[in-house]
């Protein structure tokens, strides 16, 4: 099945592991021979996006930039992951409309506990005026409010949340098979391999070769 290209796009607050579970899902996917490119806010902002302060202002050309690679990667056939905290719904909508094939991932995660994540110190420089337009201190964050999913990240762990991702591409059907830690196959692929085994333990009792011990052994692989 040839790759549908897809932009998996993480928002949420400042801490809330927007990063941490696209590059899970990253590494799941690529170890299934995807196409897969990530984009991330810190990244970007040293590259693509150095020109930029945080004004609303600057902030929407940002996440405008960002689409704008975006869209010509996904139409290419590209897994792209993109993670950005993007406060602004109207922002997002946009992105979803120049895209397309767009698939918004809120992650959800109370203000204390990204407080309590921020090695940093961000948080508290913010609150300290030290750092002006801090997204869910001085500046707003516009919650998603038709996300096609949530993953509330104070709730379970980074793996728990990427394979929700996961998951959610397969029943998509932009994945082939669902990728776990297992790389457990697709659903109707242990029924064809135990008819298999079936038919090459017949074939061998028939021609005489297979003794009981032996047949017990091929059953149990």
């Amino acid at each position: 099945m040839e790759q549908r290209g897809l932009t998996i796009w993480f928002t949420g607050l400042p801490g809330s592991g927007k990063s941490t579970i696209a590059n899970l899902v990253a590494e799941r996917l690529k170890a299934g021979n995807y196409k897969v490119e990530r984009l991330d806010g810190d990244i970007v902002r040293k590259s693509l996006t150095r020109d930029l302060g945080f004004s609303k202002e600057d902030r929407d050309k940002n996440i405008q930039r960002v689409t704008f690679v975006a869209k010509l990667l996904t139409r290419n056939g590209v897994f792209v992951l993109s993670s950005f905290v993007s406060p602004y719904r109207a922002a997002r909508e946009n992105a979803r409309r120049e895209i397309g094939s767009f698939f918004e991932v809120y992650v959800k995660c109370s203000l204390q506990e990204c407080m309590r994540r921020d090695v940093k110190g961000m948080y508290k420089k913010a609150m300290a005026g030290e750092i002006k337009d801090f997204t869910g201190v001085s500046d707003p964050y516009e919650e998603p409010q038709e996300p096609e999913l949530v993953l509330e990240t104070d709730k379970e762990t980074p793996g728990e949340n990427a394979e929700k991702v996961l998951s959610s591409l397969e029943g998509l059907g932009y994945l082939k098979r669902y990728l776990n830690k297992e790389s457990k196959p697709e659903e109707g692929d242990s029924i064809y391999i135990q008819e298999e085994k079936r038919q090459v333990v017949e074939k061998l009792k028939s021609l005489g070769y297979l003794l009981d011990r032996a047949e017990a052994t091929i059953k149990e692989l």
